[in-house]
């Protein structure tokens, strides 16, 4: 199929986007990679009658750290991330989560800020940037707010940005010595959307105390999931394998599935959960403490 017809804009700054955006509301949709916009258009499950490209736009694509967090441009690639010396050493559970998305054809077009806005149950970013408690920083006409990541993903294809902003950086807290992630997926194929996928960043004192935590789920359910009562068990703990098999209890009572007419049945997708959890903690843990 093609998109139904649609005026396009391609402008060279930010405040022309923004002014763009401001002006056509919600008829406009921002193109970014387009890996998933423009299937959406073809499918005609979306018909915007603006799309404002932004691929144009200088300054949006790159990853540094400064002033205590990790900086990614809204516009930075998989690839970019997937080939970057610091997200491999430094940020292990987002490396491993943008090698698992799609292909490599997908990975070179895909960005970021496009992944997290899209906001699909079964996409790897939306539980990465809860298990990091990331911010989220939007922008329009009137200035810029930053966003929690908690706050950020409101539901299925939903997400807290406002029709006259534009997702411009996603900001990581700055990991330190003794941090371990892992990103463990089960999907139907290789490069599918998550069927469940659990994301864990761990960080540790020296005797190997939980010093801080974050556990994202996504794909289980409608939206990704952030396992605030598991953190809470193991924030301050050391840790040991009844405790891991008790947080993964939890996180399995967290997750409140729906049914899905051609997928894996709901109570599946709540028990795999708990199960990739448990895997995502001992695999993080052992990355904090050293090992591989």
């Amino acid at each position: 199929m093609y998109p139904a017809e649609f005026d396009y804009f391609s402008p060279n700054d930010l405040k022309e986007a923004l002014e763009l955006l401001s002006k056509y509301g919600d008829d406009a949709k921002i193109l970014a990679g387009g890996q998933s916009l423009i299937i959406a258009m073809k499918l005609r499950i979306i018909s915007p009658k603006y799309v404002i490209d932004i691929n144009n736009i200088p300054n949006l694509s790159y990853v540094s750290e400064s002033e205590g967090y990790l900086r990614i441009g809204a516009l930075t690639r998989y690839s970019d991330l997937e080939y970057s010396d610091l997200i491999r050493n430094k940020y292990p559970l987002l490396h491993e989560a943008v090698k698992h998305i799609a292909d490599p054809t997908v990975r070179n077009w895909g960005t970021v800020g496009g992944n997290v806005c899209y906001n699909h149950p079964g996409n790897n970013l939306p539980s990465v940037m809860l298990a990091y408690n990331a911010e989220l920083v939007a922008t329009s006409l009137s200035g810029s707010r930053v966003i929690k990541a908690k706050d950020f993903f409101l539901g299925p294809f939903q997400t807290a940005l406002r029709t006259d902003e534009i997702l411009t950086e996603i900001r990581i807290p700055i990991q330190q010595p003794r941090n371990g992630g892992s990103y463990i997926k089960l999907e139907r194929r290789v490069g599918d959307f998550a069927i469940v996928a659990s994301a864990v960043n761990i960080s540790v004192d020296y005797d190997g105390t939980v010093k801080e935590v974050g556990i994202g789920i996504g794909g289980a359910s409608n939206n990704a999931v952030k396992a605030y009562k598991a953190e809470e068990m193991l924030r301050g703990s050391r840790i040991n394998d009844n405790l891991i098999k008790e947080v993964g209890k939890v996180v399995s009572d967290t997750i409140q599935p729906v049914e899905e007419p051609f997928g894996p049945p709901a109570e599946y997708r709540k028990a795999m959960a708990g199960v990739l959890t448990v895997r995502a903690i001992k695999q993080s843990l052992r990355k904090a403490l050293g090992g591989v």
